[in-house]
């Protein structure tokens, strides 16, 4: 078992990454100086990134193994560790977010795959939630760190990430010595496509998308300009504060997935959705009532709408997807959550700057709402179509 464990944690590792920079834009910011609309745009290369790599990481890892996938991952987010230490530019910090949107896409697809493997046929529902809790505690420990570690020691925006090389070097040892055979090979097609599920398998991908999407657009939303929000509110630029939400927010995406994994999924995804639809409801309040408590609580909210849809989908494919197109089932169901999670917080972004930040995030909070209520529905009209008994 304890294989299972530390077969999750380049997933770790690499979504440490992933979020690191977070709480170091407002340095960036103060040194560089660039808006919020260009800040949200280098936010969206690691998406750009992200899915690039998930239209080819999911079916090479299918066809040639995980570990040809996984090694050059982490490979590129070395670099991009080395990238944003020595940033001196706008131009740096795309290229190290573009560097770090690949490695997590090979990792999205492969690296949860890999958890899988190792963890074989009759533990499947324990697979499912060690990798989406290794993503999504990656994803809060990163800024989290960040954020304590560039308050207290010199030279904030090399430390980070020398320590996060560290964390990554261990994630290659962990790769080489992982107990996994190659997967048997995945039909003949396309190396490079818009990764699919097998014939029969669209429901799934389709229920796990309409949750899990507006789940991860809502914590990318906090992740890009919820420290801009938090440092309005609280009057704190403290890099501290904003790591701390950030972690509270994927802290919550974490531990909502180990109390609800019994629950039936259609009920998983229906939590997320209300959670998500939720977290909007609050955040529209916070801007308008400039409440820091509010916003906090948002940010809760939303790391349990991404966590509660990313668990539903990805259990809902690893119990119905076979072993040798598990890789690219879960690069596709990452393609449908990031592209939005990619373009409203940029667009978001922008309209912050032309009409402010209290305008911005009610557009955006309304925009995701809806799209949360109507996975909801999806969800709903599902299960009263034809109920589903297997659990999580």
């Amino acid at each position: 078992m304890w294989w299972v464990w530390l077969a999750a944690w380049p997933v770790t590792a690499v979504f440490v990454l992933s979020n690191a920079a977070t709480p170091l834009y407002v340095l960036w910011q103060r040194d560089i100086g660039f808006s919020k609309g260009t800040l949200t745009v280098v936010f969206a290369f690691y998406i750009v990134g992200l899915i690039g790599s998930l239209l080819v990481s999911g079916v090479v890892s299918d066809r040639v193994g995980r570990k040809p996938v996984l090694l050059p991952a982490l490979g590129l987010a070395l670099v991009a560790c080395l990238v944003f230490a020595t940033a001196t530019g706008v131009a740096a910090l795309i290229v190290a977010r573009l560097l770090t949107g690949i490695a997590v896409g090979a990792v999205v697809s492969a690296g949860m795959a890999a958890v899988t493997d190792v963890a074989g046929a009759d533990r499947k529902r324990t697979a499912a939630l060690l990798a989406s809790c290794a993503m999504v505690f990656g994803a809060g420990l990163g800024p989290f760190l960040a954020g304590v570690l560039s308050e207290t020691l010199p030279a904030p925006t090399v430390t980070v990430f020398a320590v996060e090389a560290a964390l990554l070097a261990g994630a290659v040892v962990a790769v080489l010595r992982m107990p996994i055979r190659r997967p048997d090979p995945s039909p003949a097609g396309a190396w490079v496509r818009v990764p699919s599920v097998p014939r029969g398998n669209g429901r799934q991908l389709m229920l796990g998308i309409a949750v899990f999407a507006p789940g991860i657009t809502a914590t990318s939303f906090m992740l890009s300009l919820g420290p801009s929000l938090l440092s309005g509110l609280l009057g704190t630029t403290s890099r501290i504060v904003a790591g701390t939400m950030a972690f509270a927010m994927f802290l919550a995406a974490t531990g909502v997935q180990f109390a609800v994994q019994r629950l039936a999924r259609p009920l998983v995804l229906t939590a997320g959705a209300v959670a998500t639809a939720t977290s909007m409801l609050v955040l529209i309040a916070a801007v308008h009532t400039a409440s820091a408590p509010l916003l906090i609580t948002s940010a809760l909210l939303a790391g349990a709408g991404q966590g509660l849809g990313q668990l539903g989908g990805l259990s809902l494919l690893n119990a119905a997807v076979p072993p040798g197109r598990l890789a690219e089932a879960n690069a596709a169901l990452n393609v449908g959550g990031y592209v939005p999670a990619g373009l409203l917080p940029v667009t978001a972004g922008y309209l912050s700057d032309a009409v402010g930040l209290t305008t911005g995030a009610t557009a955006f909070g309304s925009v995701l709402l809806g799209l949360a209520v109507a996975g909801g529905l999806v969800v709903l009209t599902d299960r009263r179509r034809a109920p589903v008994a297997r659990r999580a």
